[in-house]
């Protein structure tokens, strides 16, 4: 995430691409109210915007994901914050469903695949009538559903500037990649994300993108501190492509190569924080302020009652089948990988 026109979609495609490159299994997300991944991704523009709008599939997926839970008396009365419970569906990266059937699609970069979901653009009946909340929606209920494993990555490009505090989806992440240019509007987004996500134990690094020269290095330092990651400066690559003629990824600048491969370094690295009960209890939050503020009203029942007070979130292949047994399924932590520090570029 980063403020509007910081690069984010432009470093958001750069990392897919390098994931991809590495033949990590990788699913995108445009949740931008900007939609321009698709074609930061190679699509042209009417291929872009003939993707399915995650948004228009709203009762697919709230009725795949429901499965069996005794909870949910029905799928109208899921909300985008609805938790799973035993008996619900879990998405994972690599598996087929409906889901990714209605809405994802495959694009081969440089002949690896990567399923790439948008939320959809605004419609003529959205204007003045809709928030883009109410596309992004589809976005975060997939995410609480979401049990992806070590190596497999799920990349969103988020709305600008502190927007995605709107919903709880801000929680939903190992890792957030805050790109900054160095200014001082650059690093007034961080200083306001950082504050915000203070008490909810959110993984901040910072990228500082359009880096000229030391001293840029040296003002994204003194602002932000310990959470810079890396810088990345100009790219003739990403000229050409954002002029419609990539060139093979694998002749982007080495300097930037390495600045993504830093990012995948502390994707990597966080898993073995990755805390499965906390990301629970904060979907169960969020999902009881909703309820309260507007969803027991909308959907007429008290939405309360869709909280399975003795389920945890967890990956592995057995977990819905677990769950709907009325078990837990347990995986053994990966053991973190020890690696310098990445210094800034």
């Amino acid at each position: 995430m980063g403020k509007g026109g910081s690069g984010k979609t432009t470093l958001s495609s750069l990392f897919i691409r390098h994931l991809a490159a590495n033949e990590a299994p990788v699913v995108a997300v445009d949740a931008d109210i900007n939609q321009h991944l698709g074609t930061a991704l190679g699509l042209g523009e009417d291929e872009a915007a003939e993707l399915p709008a995650l948004g228009a599939h709203l009762p697919l997926i709230k009725e795949y994901l429901r499965g069996s839970n005794p909870r949910i008396a029905s799928a109208d009365t899921m909300i985008k914050t609805t938790p799973p419970g035993r008996g619900s569906r879990l998405l994972r990266v690599t598996e087929e469903n409906p889901v990714y059937e209605a809405c994802a699609r495959t694009l081969l970069l440089d002949g690896e695949p990567v399923r790439l979901m948008a939320t959809g653009p605004f419609t003529e009946a959205d204007l003045g009538v809709a928030c883009y909340h109410s596309k992004v929606g589809a976005v975060e209920l997939c995410l609480n559903h979401l049990a992806d494993g070590p190596d497999e990555y799920v990349v969103v490009d988020m709305t600008a500037g502190s927007d995605s505090f709107a919903s709880g989806m801000f929680t939903r992440f190992d890792v957030t990649f805050l790109v900054a240019e160095p200014t001082r509007k650059g690093v007034s987004v961080y200083r306001q994300y950082k504050e915000y996500a203070r008490d909810f134990g959110v993984a901040l690094k910072v990228v500082g993108n359009k880096v000229q020269g030391p001293e840029d290095i040296e003002f994204l330092q003194d602002e932000v501190g310990e959470d810079l990651l890396v810088t990345v400066g100009h790219s003739d690559w990403v000229r050409s492509m954002e002029k419609g003629r990539p060139a093979a990824f694998e002749l982007l600048e080495a300097t930037n190569r390495l600045a993504l491969q830093a990012l995948q370094d502390a994707a990597d690295d966080s898993y073995a924080h990755r805390d499965w009960e906390r990301y629970t209890e904060q979907m169960v939050r969020f999902h009881l302020k909703n309820a309260e503020s507007w969803g027991n009203a909308k959907t007429g029942v008290d939405l309360a009652d869709q909280v399975d007070p003795g389920f945890v979130l967890r990956e592995g292949a057995e977990a819905s089948e677990e769950a709907a047994e009325g078990g837990e399924a347990l995986v053994s932590p990966r053991p973190p990988r020890l690696r310098p520090a990445p210094q800034p570029a």
